[in-house]
């Protein structure tokens, strides 16, 4: 029998999305969430919401459970889900943990003993060597990738291709290990040139039922982080899926798995040859491709295997139906290097319609912070063919907005639409290889210059005839100049006359007629666009296919002329994301070189270490450890010593 009450221990996209099964099924769902976001969309989408210290308290959570009459907890797919501590004191305290046995979290969170696991069932793994014994310090073929054994994400691998790199490499491992899973064991495997990722979505009951679901093209990814998944792979044929989809399934019978889960394969793009790389004990971000082209929900089969119930089909009655693929929006800057951004989210539009489906936390006037992870949502198509999946998610991102936070969107967009990504042909390097031909141009175009300045210079019309900004003279109408301040930098526009009605803007000496319509409609030069449009103050953001931009006004005056706007050139040290200050490396007063480190801000689980702009004396030092800062808030300022 299926559960009345169960407490979702996530947030964000994650929980909303588990929240519409509980729903759909008619189960109470209870919601928890920090005094941060109290006012989240996963709380208010939610039945009860109750408040903890910290998503990773785990007393708190089996308190909130208790205090809410919740039969059981579903860990998302984050933070607690591979938690054995957390599973087993779900059964010590009378709660179902929707998820698989302690035990089996266990063996396979470990990579060493995962491996040695799986590869006793027969499963093919990459040949390598692992600690306590001397395997690392001997190994002799190269390249090869070094990984901690307790470690995930893509946190702390070294590529090494010498043995001369070995040693250092080894150490550098080691220190990123012990600081973020506490564990220093490192493993070793021959690294696979250009490999794909493809991974097999496995799910088994207490019965003794395991089957597979097909598997997933992970292999866009940068720095070993997904970015767009799909299903079935392109590369994979009928017979290698029912022989990966077999290994497995023996991966997860070796260990008793039990729920949903996924087995992790490295492949060999070239010969075809598969290995077992690791699995993760949980349901995965990309599960929604899986779930739309199978018909299966996920989440509802996890719930149901909780409850003790037999999975209701076989393997023969898995059938994979068209192509489904997902793409991760990120509060991410990829014109700054991928370096997270925030704020709060002023204005959204996500896509609807036959075959999209959005997996989203989001929602207007919510903020994201630099205190989680910085994806935001997936939007996710579905389509007959793999061609009208690509072009789908292109429109459909397109037709995404998030104006407020500066997201990835128009990256991704970019890179459904390559070449190489259009032919098939991925592998975990590609993403890295083409990078420059994907990240968007910081440059602002001049017809979203021009809809910028027009909409500045409609202002609301009073009485006052002196105050219509129309720009009336006697002979001709006078231009009003426009300074917008960008990203990009700051850049003088002139306009004249009624937006509404007939206007002129002038960008680089050219003039062209303009109006503004109705919903957002702006014709620039006899082209019409369709903006998305918001104020924030002297601050207007602007959306249009799925890129956005974000202006603010100076009628009067040069932005350089306010306090504290000098360039990095002119000693000024800005943060470059949101976040928080880790450590000071100066004080005032100090001697310092170009390059040499000021200040050590971290967001998003990133680290990013603020170095001087010049040889001089920090004059000013506004940050201070464990402060939050904004993007672009001042963080030093350096003279020179002539100065």
């Amino acid at each position: 029998m299926l559960f009345d009450r169960v407490l979702i221990a996530n947030r964000g996209e994650i929980a909303v999305r588990i929240a519409r099964t509980l729903r759909e099924l008619g189960i109470t769902s209870v919601a928890v969430h920090t005094p941060s976001e109290a006012e989240a969309r996963h709380v208010r989408e939610a039945d009860i919401a109750l408040q903890v210290p910290k998503y990773l308290d785990i007393e708190a959570i089996l308190a909130a459970a208790r205090d809410s009459g919740a039969q059981a907890i579903h860990p998302g797919y984050g933070f607690l889900a591979e938690n054995a501590g957390f599973a087993r004191r779900c059964a010590e305290s009378g709660l179902v943990f929707v998820g698989p046995p302690p035990e089996a979290i266990d063996a396979m969170g470990d990579k060493i003993r995962a491996k040695a696991t799986v590869s006793a069932a027969g499963v093919p793994v990459v040949p390598g060597g692992a600690e306590p014994d001397d395997a690392l310090a001997r190994w002799r073929d190269f390249p090869a990738l070094i990984k901690p054994s307790a470690g995930g994400g893509g946190k702390g691998m070294v590529l090494v291709r010498s043995a001369a790199e070995l040693p250092e490499a080894l150490e550098s491992a080691r220190r990123t290990a012990l600081a973020a899973f506490g564990d220093g064991t490192l493993l070793i495997e021959r690294y696979v040139e250009n490999p794909r990722h493809i991974e097999i979505q496995v799910l088994a009951d207490t019965h003794g039922n395991v089957v597979h679901l097909g598997e997933r093209e992970c292999s866009l990814q940068r720095r070993h982080q997904k970015i767009i998944e799909e299903a079935p792979s392109p590369f994979v044929s009928p017979e290698t899926r029912a022989r990966m989809g077999a290994a497995a399934v023996e991966a997860a019978r070796a260990v008793g798995y039990v729920g949903a889960g996924t087995v992790e394969f490295i492949v060999d793009g070239s010969g075809g040859a598969y290995h077992f790389m690791e699995m993760n004990t949980r349901l995965q971000v990309e599960h929604p491709v899986t779930e739309l082209v199978t018909g299966l929900d996920l989440v509802e089969l996890q719930l149901r295997v909780a409850a003790g119930e037999r999975l209701a089909f076989g393997q023969d009655d898995v059938r994979l139906d068209g192509h489904a693929v997902e793409a991760r929006v990120y509060a991410e800057d990829p014109a700054r290097g991928f370096l997270p951004t925030g704020g709060r989210v002023l204005a959204l539009r996500e896509p609807q319609g036959p075959g999209v489906r959005v997996d989203s936390g989001l929602a207007e006037g919510g903020v994201v912070g630099s205190e989680f992870d910085p994806m935001l949502s997936k939007v996710v198509v579905w389509a007959p063919d793999r061609p009208s999946a690509l072009r789908s998610l292109g429109r459909a991102l397109g037709r995404t907005a998030v104006l407020g936070v500066v997201t990835n969107i128009p990256f991704l967009r970019a890179l459904a639409a390559h070449p190489a990504v259009v032919a098939g042909e991925l592998d975990t390097g590609l993403v890295e290889r083409v990078l420059p031909y994907l990240v968007p141009d910081t440059a602002v175009p001049a017809e979203v210059l021009s809809a910028a300045a027009l909409i500045f210079h409609d202002v609301p019309q009073g009485d006052d005839p002196w105050q219509v900004t129309d720009g009336w003279r006697l002979g001709e109408r006078a231009w009003t100049t426009w300074r917008l301040e960008s990203r990009d930098g700051v850049h003088a526009v002139r306009v004249r006359g009624l937006p509404g009605e007939s206007a002129e803007v002038e960008v680089d000496g050219e003039a062209v007629p303009a109006r503004l319509g109705a919903d957002g409609e702006v014709t620039i030069g006899g082209r019409t666009e369709h903006y998305l449009r918001v104020r924030d103050g002297d601050t207007l953001w602007l959306g249009r296919d799925g890129a956005s931009w974000s202006f603010t006004r100076h009628l009067i005056g040069d932005p350089g002329d306010r306090p504290g706007a000098a360039a990095a050139g002119d000693g000024v040290v800005r943060s470059p994301m949101p976040g928080t200050v880790l450590v000071v490396k100066a004080q005032p007063g100090d001697r310092v070189s170009a390059g040499q480190p000021l200040v050590i801000v971290e967001a998003m689980k990133m680290e990013h270490t603020v170095t001087a702009p010049r040889d001089g004396v920090v004059t000013e030092l506004p940050a201070q450890a464990g402060r939050p800062v904004d993007m672009d808030a001042v963080l030093a300022v350096v003279i020179g010593e002539e100065a």
